[in-house]
């Protein structure tokens, strides 16, 4: 017996092994890669002289793979034909696809695409370099590019430099060093010849590394770059684990200058001006949509109508968006609408031209059948068999009088169509006073820009309780309706359900004028800067962002640049931190706008573009560039 238990056991075991042995895969436990791919070797070699060949390759310690390569790497000088960048097993391939330019140091930045097979560590901030002659240019600069509006980072932005200090050269000449900014908006240009520069970024649509489409997101620095180097102190920290340190160590690094460009992307105004469409959703109104803001409105010429006062014409302040609405029945009745359209056009040369197009409008939708508009003694009956079915249409209104008003706020009557006239003393504020409602004078107006929009204005006291009714028929619009009865009760909210916010604003001497924000970037409130102070008052409690906007022509809204007029766009600047008040606190706040770098002012709150998530402490000791002398 004994001796067919032990001949079970080792049959158990031997199977065991065998189980063992034919499942491959990861030993559970054990502690986790983190270490980044180690470059050992590259045909050429690092920082090869005279070197004719095309094509590179590099080996490392690992098996490897590529992240984004069409986005992340950059070879510099910039190459016309996409060079083929592959990796396999432990190499990576390189195939310069342009010709070699002769005395000239090649760059490759993988910038941090290269990571390990298994666990995806990246090789932070490597790159390779040679040169086509006797020496490798080895200096560098390196900066940040921002959105001009809003300081965000700019991903993935191309930054490159001319030593061909010529304005034409950014427009017609491909850069002769290049980088691409990461995902903090930061930059490094390597490889860079002692000389002057002058240095652009450019969000390049056609992939030819120079400013030829107005579209194309840009930056320039008014200044000239130029390049130099001194012998500097970096500490650098020898880790345990994530969150402790070992030893804290002085490494002598060569620091390359500048380091701390600042370049204020922005896209110009392209104005060009053409009809984007027409439409006629009903037949009592059609509608034009300009591409591009104007100074006249359009000539409008009838072909089966008379056009002379026949509309009421409503544009916004661009005049890009125009509203015709008919007045006359027997008109919108028809079922097309033909006419000539004359306006100011943008041609191939830029230029704003005369400009006719003749159209034909028909109606996609039928006005409301005029036998359904009855008078209101319909209202409220039953419906009887084989009675045709009886509605009463008003008026469209939109009333904003919410219940509980803000104490700066007001009433506004917005209508769904024109209205031909209404009767003031229809209209009624009253405020209760011990138990009773007592009538109050107020101001009510049509809307400057919009005619069917109308306001009530009236110095509400805290806490107060009103009372605003419009009589029925108050209002009679241009195609046969009337409003009906309005009423609204309302209370305004008292004094100590807010408070107060001052900004006392240094670093700025020119007009401007500041934005308070909320934690999503969103505009809650504008107020001018007036000799350095900007008051915000009636604010509600709870969290804020603030920015302010140097208004150099006074207009009162951001400007961007231009290139040609080498005009930068005007400057924005973020209070650094979320600001969090309570209600009845009335705060003085300073803000010296200078006092910190332009990419340590938002608030990392408010940001949408975030710095990638593979970007650790431990990084900055795996980041290593070869083929470049440091």
């Amino acid at each position: 017996m004994k001796r067919i238990v032990r001949q079970l056991f080792w049959g158990a075991l031997s199977l065991g092994a065998l189980y063992s042995c034919a499942n491959i895969g990861h030993p559970d436990g054990g502690p986790k890669d983190v270490t980044p791919p180690r470059f050992l070797s590259s045909n050429p070699k690092p920082e090869a002289l005279n070197n004719t060949k095309k094509k590179i390759v590099l080996l490392f310690d690992e098996f490897i793979k590529i992240e984004n390569a069409s986005e992340k790497v950059v070879v510099s000088p910039p190459q016309l034909l996409q060079p083929e960048i592959k990796a396999s097993g432990k190499k990576i391939s390189i195939d310069l696809l342009d010709s070699l330019k002769s005395n000239t140091t090649y760059t490759i930045d993988f910038s941090d695409a290269i990571l390990d097979n298994n666990e995806g560590n990246p090789l932070g901030n490597f790159s390779y370099s040679f040169s086509t002659g006797n020496k490798i240019d080895t200096l560098q600069v390196s900066g940040t590019v921002l959105e001009a509006s809003n300081l965000e980072p700019v991903k993935g932005i191309l930054v490159g430099l001319h030593s061909d200090l010529n304005d034409s050269a950014f427009v017609k000449l491909p850069f002769c060093r290049l980088s691409r900014t990461d995902s903090r908006g930061h930059f490094v240009i390597k490889g860079i010849a002692p000389g002057k520069y002058h240095i652009y970024a450019l969000l390049d649509a056609d992939q030819n590394f120079a400013f030829n489409q107005k579209n194309e997101e840009i930056a320039f620095d008014d200044s000239l770059i130029i390049p130099t180097h001194e012998p500097s102190i970096r500490m650098d920290t020898s880790w345990v684990d994530s969150v402790t340190y070992d030893t804290v160590y002085q490494r002598p690094v060569t620091r390359y200058m500048p380091d701390n460009i600042l370049l204020r992307a922005f896209k110009e105004d392209v104005h060009s001006q053409y009809l984007v469409k027409s439409e006629r959703l009903t037949p009592n109104k059609f509608t034009f949509y300009f591409s591009d803001r104007a100074d006249t409105l359009p000539t409008l010429k009838g072909l089966n109508f008379d056009e002379k006062n026949a509309f009421i014409i409503e544009s916004n302040s661009l005049n890009d968006t125009i509203n015709y609405w008919i007045k006359d029945s027997l008109l919108y009745k028809k079922d097309t609408l033909s006419m000539s359209l004359s306006y100011l056009y943008t041609d191939t040369l830029n230029k704003l031209v005369p400009r006719t197009d003749t159209l034909n409008l028909r109606a996609k939708q039928k006005m409301i059948n005029e036998d359904k508009v009855k008078d209101d003694s319909h209202k409220g009956k039953k419906k009887k068999k084989g009675d045709k079915e009886l509605q009463t249409l008003f008026l469209p209104v939109n009333v904003h009088a919410p219940s509980s008003m803000d104490i700066y706020d007001y009433i506004t009557l917005n209508f769904g169509e024109p209205v031909a006239m209404y009767d003031s003393t229809a209209i009624h504020l009253s405020e209760k006073v011990d138990s009773l409602w007592k009538p109050v004078p107020f101001q009510f107006e049509r809307d400057s820009v919009n005619h069917r929009i109308f306001n009530l204005f009236y110095n509400w006291a805290p806490k107060g309780e009103y009372e605003f009714t419009v009589d029925s028929m108050a209002f009679h619009g241009y195609y046969g309706t009337f409003t009906d009865k309005i009423k609204q009760d309302f209370k305004v909210r008292g004094e100590d359900e807010y408070f107060s916010l001052h900004f006392n604003i240094s670093g700025v001497d020119t007009t401007a004028f500041m934005e308070l924000l909320s934690t999503q970037d969103k505009v809650v409130r504008r107020r001018e800067v007036k000799k350095g102070v900007a008051d915000f008052y009636f604010l509600n409690p709870g969290k804020y962002a603030a920015r302010l906007i140097v208004d150099r022509n006074n207009n009162g809204v951001w400007d961007t640049g231009d290139y040609e007029k080498k005009l930068q766009p005007e400057t924005v600047y973020y209070f650094p931190r979320i600001l969090e008040y309570k209600a009845l606190w009335d705060i003085t706040q300073p803000w010296n706008v200078k006092e910190r770098a332009a990419d340590k002012q938002k608030p990392e709150e408010l940001k949408k573009q975030k710095a990638d998530d593979k970007k650790n402490k431990k990084k900055g000791s795996n980041s290593r560039t070869y083929g470049t002398n440091r």
